[in-house]
């Protein structure tokens, strides 16, 4: 090539504009300023999502050690880096989760939110229920908040229908990697749907709070990232950026809603909330002039807000607010559907509703006929041809369903359709579009009905006379004429109503539907047929929530014939939704009527079925104590149990949950005689669940005596302990020392963590929560060596009081499971002293001083009978008081104090010296003088206040000393008597404690902080 050529070629080639390179994520690592830079750019890339899903990809690599084994993430410098970064494309994108959901997976932004609270000091091992967000720093509370309202929308996308995606065959490598993400997401969604009603407390709690609020923003993060947080910064009230309470309360009020909306199909009341909170939301729209910080769908909230009031019923026909929606629905729900006509009618000339709005109402009425009201054919029929008018001055194609009915119309319906179509143009001047749109539509009528007698009937009629020319109109009666002469009506038979004309898709499309709604198994036997004889695809796919366990997916997949096999599939999956929303009666329908087809042809799925329906019944009996019930199950039951125990078929699949439920069954109806005395030990040996269960039993059987239960319990304890340990090994860095790596859990106990926890929360038998609560406190206990902040609980003289290896036990996983343990033996009953004492106690030694003082006042109630009697001294020891003062010291109740130290054996007066000399009391203060009765006490009052100069309060105490009436109203006849300075006598008194402890009771608790 010339020179002249190459210069020509490189003009060429510089006059067009390069691409730019794209940067790597690396390179944000290097340049600390670079990250800010590309966020600013107009179209970044890549672009901020991306660069989460980079930067959280890179910090959450495993590490292979020298043996070649995989290990968990190293949090190094580097790993941190990374995901403060991440955080800080979120800040840029200020939290806004409608974008974070668009573009993460639920991994992925479960990951992100969890490293915000991190860095935020959410105290690790706290549910989030039980913080208090007053008391926290304002990053802090936002961070809580964030991920709590991200829990419920997910819980709520969740629900919706999703397209499956059909891999193509590039994909197929990908199918590994889809599977476990999808796995993990559900994994994410069990532990969000089992945590929700905790966060529907939280999110109601930050309602509450009525100060603005602060989230992190790039700044906020650099300085923790530099370690300036150590002068407060980052934890001041004004810190990062500022959202008001009005905006976050819109916010939190759409996502309640959402969440109340979703949980309306199984619990009618929970629409109610939901209208609620859509209602707040609407109200501060209004209110806000502006709103940054709110995301939300408006579209959306409309249509929710709708719903919820027709779900509700919450509409007042003479409020000049009510909407035709409203109105509409209100019609529908008094069942006064002539009106609902006229309604239509009236709307084909205003054309407010929305299409797809009236399209819905009729298929509300077409569900109803399906159900049985045959009464409302006609009326489906009536709104059909309104629709159709609607549709046919709208210039939009007319729906099949009237094309449907126009093959077997009644002379009566015919002249409905005359009528709707003079009403719709009953303007003074109707457009020439309307005009032009409605002659079409009469033309079609004509065309379409094979009845020429109907057909006449149409073009006799005055508006096909005013519409239509005369040249329009001869052409058509010479076709019709045509057609009469050529076509013998009468021979051919009429198809009926339902015979669909459409094509196939549109059959099959409305079949699927129906197939999806219905619970009735024959009905879903006869839907499947017809779409065999259809098209041959597996139908079993055509709900993507439909799913059976993984244990039984290849023996169904398994069955040759293609109707049997999606017969059997689609009769279980609803079985066990049906199950999963306790709606027990239909699915016994549906696994009999599979039970009975599977028996035909498979004695490996019918014992399948035969298992499912026990766990069935299980379930169902489980459900009855919580409904009130106390009626034990029949025998039978119980020795079906027993048999799928001890059930050994090699070939046939068991599911774990059954097998787990069964022996949760058996420990809740007490039968522990069998797990003690009768279960065969192989069982024991190879079925960890019965191994827990037995131990359960025996230590239960035998707790009345300590000493002969120490083996058993010992056995159960070592047990446990095995199951909350981790394994840990020992790694060399690079620079030669010795660095300690610890693995989630230890691989050697005989249930993961997490299914241990899942079992002890099916348990409700009281003496098997009491027995499981003592041995993890005692654990707490030990693992924490706390001597002076110790929770009590009974029986803990049988567990042992040391652990060989404390370094194995993991001490947060301890914490959290003796918590969670507590609060959920307390959902079954709120009213047991032990397990109030225990939560108290839990709740006391993690500084949480004001649900402390709460639980130990709700466990003197409900042993007193709200302290109408006496509180008995074991339940009030001196421990437990003293503990309540602390409570009410650390909330600043002061006078409280100075009252509760003289209940103590030997009244506390250095403690209560102490409270009363400070002067910024959070409590009634001298309000609670006439509950004073030690004379010391009172002495000491009157001195400070006369030290003070505060001279009405002195007053009030030397009047006291000197009047025996508020001894007297306490219970105490003489001041001076031995029943002043016998706490004990005193604690007797119930009209002493009563008024006390139900004045502090009464009183709502300080928000400290």
């Amino acid at each position: 090539m010339s020179v002249e050529a190459a210069d020509r070629v490189a003009s060429k080639t510089s006059s067009r504009p390069s691409t730019p390179l794209q940067v790597s994520w690396f390179e944000f690592l290097l340049d600390g300023s670079l990250l800010e830079k590309h966020l600013q750019k107009t179209s970044p890339d890549p672009t901020p999502v991306q660069l989460i899903i980079q930067f959280l990809e890179q910090a959450s690599k495993p590490s292979v050690n020298e043996q070649n084994q995989v290990q968990p993430p190293v949090d190094n410098r580097r790993n941190r880096t990374l995901k403060l970064l991440a955080l800080k494309v979120a800040a840029h994108m200020k939290w806004d989760l409608d974008l974070l959901e668009k573009g993460l997976t639920t991994p992925v932004l479960n990951m992100l939110l969890n490293e915000l609270l991190c860095v935020s000091k959410v105290p690790a091992g706290v549910k989030h229920v039980d913080l208090d967000l007053s008391t926290l720093p304002p990053t802090t509370a936002m961070a809580v908040i964030i991920y709590n309202r991200w829990a419920i929308r997910t819980i709520v996308l969740s629900s919706f229908p999703e397209k499956q995606n059909k891999p193509g065959p590039h994909q197929m490598n990908m199918l590994n990697i889809v599977q476990q993400e999808k796995e993990m997401t559900e994994n994410i969604l069990a532990v969000l749907k089992e945590q929700a009603d905790d966060s529907i407390s939280v999110l109601e709690g930050a309602l509450c709070l009525k100060k603005d609020f602060y989230i992190h923003t790039l700044r906020t993060l650099d300085l923790l990232a530099s370690d300036a947080a150590a002068n407060g910064e980052t934890e001041s009230s004004t810190a990062g950026l500022r959202i008001s309470a009005d905006e976050l309360h819109c916010q939190v009020h759409y996502d309640l809603g959402g969440i109340f909306f979703q949980q309306g199909c199984t619990d009618q009341p929970a629409y109610e909330k939901a209208r609620d909170h859509f209602r707040q939301t609407n109200e501060l729209l209004k209110k806000l002039d502006e709103t940054v910080h709110v995301h939300l769908d408006g579209k959306r909230l409309a249509g929710y807000w709708n719903a919820c009031k027709a779900l509700t019923g919450d509409c007042n026909l003479s409020d000049p607010h009510t909407t035709q929606y409203d109105q509409i629905n209100s019609l529908i729900r008094a069942h006064n559907y002539q009106a609902v006509i006229e309604a239509f009618i009236r709307d084909n000339t205003a054309r407010s509703l929305p299409r797809h709005f009236r399209r819905s109402v009729l298929r509300e009425f077409l569900y109803k006929v399906q159900q049985g009201e045959a009464s409302l054919d006609a009326v489906c029929h009536k709104l059909c041809v309104c629709n159709a008018v609607r549709d046919a001055l709208e210039g939009e194609i007319l729906s099949v369903r009237f094309q449907q009915l126009l093959l077997k119309p009644s002379k009566q319906t015919v002249d409905f359709m005359l009528e709707v179509c003079s009403r719709s143009l009953e303007k003074d001047q109707p457009s020439e579009a309307s005009r032009r749109n409605m002659a079409c539509f009469l033309k079609t009528l004509c065309e379409r009905l094979e009845d020429l007698s109907l057909a006449f009937v149409v073009t006799s009629h005055k508006l096909f006379l005013e519409l239509l020319k005369d040249e329009e109109r001869k052409t058509l009666l010479e076709q019709m004429r045509k057609r009469s002469a050529t076509v013998n009506l009468s021979a051919k038979p009429l198809p009926s109503f339902y015979d669909i004309p459409a094509s196939a898709s549109v059959n099959i499309g409305q079949l699927e539907q129906q197939l999806i709604l219905s619970l009735d198994p024959r009905r879903i036997r006869q839907i499947l047929i017809e779409l065999h004889g259809m098209a041959e695809r597996p139908f079993w796919r055509v709900n993507s929530k439909w799913e059976v366990p993984a244990d039984y997916i290849n023996v169904i997949l398994g069955i040759k014939d293609n109707l049997t096999k999606d017969l059997v599939y689609i009769l279980m999956a609803k079985g066990l939704h049906c199950i999963s929303i306790k709606d027990f009666a239909h699915a016994r329908q549906l696994f009999s009527a599979c039970l009975e087809l599977v028996t035909e042809f498979s004695p490996k799925l019918r014992q399948v079925m035969l298992n499912e329906m026990l766990l069935l019944e299980v379930r169902a009996y489980e459900t009855m104590p919580a409904e009130g019930s106390k009626e034990r199950p029949p025998p039978d039951l119980v020795s079906r149990v027993r048999g799928y125990l001890e059930m050994r078929i090699h070939d046939v699949p068991l599911r774990q949950v059954i097998g787990e439920e069964s022996v949760a069954f058996m420990l809740n109806w007490r039968e522990n005689d069998y797990l003690t005395l009768q279960v065969p030990p192989s069982l024991v040996m190879n079925n960890p669940y019965i191994k827990l269960g037995q131990l359960l039993a025996s230590t239960c059987k035998e707790l009345p005596g300590p000493k002969e239960s120490r083996r058993t319990a010992k056995e159960l304890w070592d047990v446990v302990v095995q199951i909350c340990s981790v394994s840990v090994q020992h790694k060399r860095s690079s620079d030669g020392r010795l660095g300690l790596i610890r693995q989630r859990e230890s691989s050697l106990g005989i249930l993961q963590r997490s299914k241990f926890i899942t079992f002890i929360k099916k348990l409700r038998e009281p003496l098997v929560l009491t027995t499981l609560i003592s041995l993890f406190v005692r654990l707490h206990s030990i693992v924490r060596d706390d001597i002076v902040n110790e929770v009590t609980a009974e029986h803990l003289s049988i567990w042992p009081s040391t652990l060989p290896n404390i370094q194995a036990v993991d001490v947060e996983a301890v914490a959290v499971t003796v918590k969670e343990l507590v609060s959920y033996a307390l959902t079954l009953n709120p009213n047991n002293q032990s397990w109030l004492v225990t939560q108290a106690d839990i709740y006391f030694v993690t500084n949480q001083y004001s649900a402390a003082l709460n639980f130990y006042l709700q466990a003197g109630a409900v042993c007193s009978d709200f302290f109408s009697k006496p509180v008995p001294p074991d339940v009030y020891t001196d421990q437990v008081l003293k503990r309540m003062i602390k409570c009410c010291s650390m909330m600043n109740c002061h006078t409280q104090v100075a009252v509760l130290c003289q209940f103590l054996r030997e009244v506390d007066y250095m403690t209560a010296f102490k409270a009363l000399q400070e002067q910024n009391s959070h409590d009634a203060m001298d309000s609670f003088y006439d509950y004073i009765w030690d004379v010391t006490i009172l002495e000491y009052l009157t001195h400070i206040h006369h030290k003070r100069g505060e001279t009405e309060k002195r007053q009030i105490a030397v009047s006291l000393r000197k009047n025996d009436s508020h001894l007297t109203c306490c219970g105490l006849a003489d001041r001076t008597g031995p029943a002043v300075s016998s706490s004990e006598s005193l604690l007797k008194k119930p009209s002493t404690a009563g008024k006390i402890f139900f004045i502090i009771f009464t009183q709502k608790p300080p928000q400290t902080g």
